[in-house]
């Protein structure tokens, strides 16, 4: 073969190849540019980057929203459906990597210009000052073409058909170990925009000696280094026409600036941080939410510059001025120009609350059955449990309710002094025959939590089989009429005896899912469980079922999170501790701990433990 032909043939396999890259990064589309035709991930391709792929998304479905939400990673947890309710619209979010208020700025106007905007919240963070037009990653930190006036269709679409293939094959690799609860690489619900955190808000979050075992970043902050607001001006200019192009078109704007963590601020020069509120308010009246009792309180955020959804609820009821939810006194300020500018050198001040203020411990005490005599580990006798009763009662114990925990944490209804939850698993005719009348003489409340499948039966679910008696339908009605009792879930058929089972299936001893079943179906076996749950018990009781403790403590995250799906708040373990409820934070609800009482519980040493 001769030079000329070797030369074609060269040039005629390099067309080749860059012809298979680009189909198979076309196919692929691990960044969303083109659409995302053939696998249709767009949580794959907005965890890579979110400033091309979300765009990609609302090409393909913008007219399922009319309002939006704009700004730097931690407007994740301003939530659409917050919004959605406050201003009767139908938000997205476009939360991105990173704070750059110029990319706001050119989003802004392609949103207002292409498709219809009725609201537009724009979070206006510390970091703005810091970081302006950057351009240093053309592939994850880029805009899409269609949003940046200085990038061109063909370059845009050229970087990415001919980007390295790893990322395309990384995708494919994914695909295959995709779950049902979001990983490290599909962190965003592309349908809100938003971070998925699904995890992370059904962790359990109590004691703060708990959390910073958990998050030790919160137990001795690290200084990252001296940050300077050296862009402050043009971040404010960028801010500046957003407020032009809205009031033009119409669009309400409304300009938040979202919590930071405390300890975050030491990272800038305060008369920087003051500069930068103070020019904000130059612009623009805007929400401030940046420094307050919250930002000193480390349960609140999941990292620095990252706080909780729940926050992000606190600030939706603020600014819609709904007082019957739990709120910091201090959290959230209305500013104007006119705000004094002593306002924006104090703007570091914030002191945190006392944890007595925001926080309450609570021990809930368990027990199972009772008898006239002790038997094994789950049957106290009747006059050991009286004894138990006495004694929390002569110790100055006062019983809540969940309704009392919730209304605590949702609305910041204050408990009593010594607050204390008794609550029993199984739903046991002892319960009725002989705790009951113990608890009403000495006017103590008490929980069920009953099994569904079980209630009034002396026999194990049609069979011959002779089990422990459970009360029935007459027993709870008048339990619950006594204003006393509560009754609540511990599962409708998730409690089985393998013994007592035919075979013919496998046996759900626990709500823990079984080898090799799917998530989709464990958590629709999990929310069909507690449908037929709450539906049993709300017809006997009449009373909102909305709690359930976990038959012998077991679950993954897959079950709190079907759970929540079917309406469950409230959740208890059998892991020995005291519960912490906190303020405003719903998760302080979730796994909470128990201490198991039994026939060999020292009661003094029981008292002592629960005064300590």
């Amino acid at each position: 073969m001769n030079a000329k032909k070797w030369v074609l043939t060269f040039l005629l396999l390099a067309l080749v190849l860059a012809l298979g890259l680009a189909a198979f990064n076309y196919v692929t589309d691990p960044f969303g540019a083109f659409g995302d035709r053939f696998l249709n991930w767009f949580s794959y391709d907005e965890t890579n980057n979110p400033r091309v792929a979300k765009i990609s998304y609302l090409e393909q479905h913008h007219e399922e929203y009319d309002s939006y939400i704009l700004g730097c990673s931690s407007t994740s947890s301003l939530q659409v459906s917050d919004f959605n309710e406050l201003y009767d619209a139908n938000f997205y979010n476009l939360i991105m990597y990173g704070a750059d208020m110029r990319d706001c700025e050119k989003i802004a106007d392609y949103l207002i210009e292409h498709y219809e905007v009725k609201n537009l919240v724009l979070n206006v963070y510390l970091d703005n000052g810091f970081t302006y037009d950057d351009e240093t990653d053309r592939l994850t930190r880029n805009l899409h073409y269609l949003t940046d006036p200085d990038t061109s269709a063909l370059s845009f679409y050229t970087r990415y058909l001919f980007c390295d293939p790893r990322y395309g094959l990384s995708k494919l690799k994914n695909l295959r170990n995709d779950r049902l609860l979001p990983q490290s690489f599909d962190v965003f619900n592309e349908a809100t925009g938003e971070y998925d955190k699904r995890v992370r808000d059904v962790e359990p979050i109590g004691s703060m000696e708990s959390y910073l075992e958990a998050y030790p970043v919160f137990a001795d902050y690290p200084k990252t280094g001296d940050f300077t607001l050296g862009q402050t001006e043009n971040c404010m200019r960028s801010v500046a026409a957003i407020k032009e192009r809205c009031e033009a078109a119409g669009v309400n704007l409304v300009v938040i600036t979202a919590p930071v963590y405390i300890d975050y601020f030491q990272n800038f020069q305060a008369e920087d941080v003051a500069n930068f509120y103070a020019s904000l308010a130059k612009v623009t009246d805007f929400w401030d939410f940046s420094c307050s009792s919250v930002s000193c309180e480390p349960r609140y955020f999941y990292d620095a510059t990252h706080f909780r959804n729940a926050v992000g609820s606190m600030i939706a009821a603020r600014i819609a001025g709904d007082d019957s939810v739990y709120i910091p006194g201090d959290f959230g300020t209305y500013v104007t120009a006119d705000t004094p500018a002593s306002y924006f050198t104090d703007v570091l001040s914030a002191q945190p609350l006392p944890e007595s203020d925001i926080c309450t411990d609570v021990p809930i005490l368990l027990w199972h059955n009772l008898a006239e005599e002790a038997s094994g580990d789950v049957t106290i006798s009747v006059d050991t449990f009286r004894a138990q009763i006495e004694a929390l009662h002569d110790a100055g114990f006062e019983t809540v309710s969940l309704q009392q925990l919730y209304d605590y944490v949702h609305y910041g209804t204050e408990l009593p002094e010594n607050p204390i939850l008794l609550t029993f698993d199984d739903g046991y005719l002892s319960n009725y025959e002989y705790a009951y009348p113990i608890l009403r003489e000495y006017g103590m409340q008490a929980t069920i939590f009953a099994i569904g499948v079980s209630i009034g039966k002396d026999t194990y679910k049609g069979t011959d089989h002779a089990m422990t008696p459970h009360f029935g339908a007459a027993e709870a009605r008048e339990m619950v009429a006594s204003g006393l009792i509560s009754v609540q879930s511990h599962t409708y058929d998730m409690h089985q005896w393998p013994p007592f089972e035919d075979g013919s299936t496998q046996v759900r001893e626990t709500m823990l899912p079984f080898v090799g079943e799917s998530d989709a179906d464990y958590e629709a076996a999990v929310e069909t469980d507690f449908a037929e749950s709450r539906a049993a018990i709300e017809a006997i009781t009449g009373q909102t079922v909305n709690a359930l403790a976990f038959p012998e403590g077991a679950y993954v995250t897959l079950t709190q999170d079907a759970l929540r799906n079917a309406g469950v708040e409230i959740t208890l373990s059998t892991v020995r501790g005291t519960a912490t409820v906190v303020k405003g934070l719903p998760q302080s609800l979730s796994a909470m701990k128990r201490i198991s009482v039994t026939e060999s519980t020292d009661t003094e040493a029981l008292i002592a433990e629960l005064q300590g």
